[in-house]
């Protein structure tokens, strides 16, 4: 299995993605649709147009990962337009009430603090040690 650690993003392709697409075909379009890069580690997540599956793409350092869930019964509240925009970052908390069936726009985040490391800052600190 893969962790997430708390600099790995999570993406979501906004719409609805043909899922008959293996590997090739979903490192395609996150290179090219959603203007990431594949190899950077992050998590990128791709619903099919009945939005009854997901399948998620993830780079662990040495392969990629394709994982995949189907529901039996039931839709995923899946986000179908974002202001244009291809693509939607969530939290890892996020992910995980989207997979387990939970509605985003009907849940209320608290306004705590949380430190977002830029990547000038990330890049200044490495080379600094």
């Amino acid at each position: 299995m893969f962790g997430l650690g708390p600099a790995t993003r999570v993406y979501l392709a906004v719409g609805a993605t043909d899922l008959r697409k293996g590997f090739e075909g979903l490192f395609g379009l996150v290179k090219d649709r959603l203007g990431l890069e594949p190899l950077s580690g992050h998590v990128v997540c791709f619903c099919n147009r009945s939005r009854s599956r997901i399948k998620v793409l993830f780079w662990d350092g040495s392969g990629l990962w394709l994982c995949s869930k189907r529901l039996e019964e039931g839709r995923f509240k899946w986000p179908l337009q974002c202001d244009g925009s291809v693509r939607m970052r969530l939290s890892q908390e996020e992910l995980t009430l989207l997979l387990g069936g939970i509605d985003l726009k009907q849940t209320k985040t608290r306004d705590w603090y949380r430190k977002t490391v830029l990547e000038s800052e990330k890049i200044e600190k490495e080379a600094g040690n």
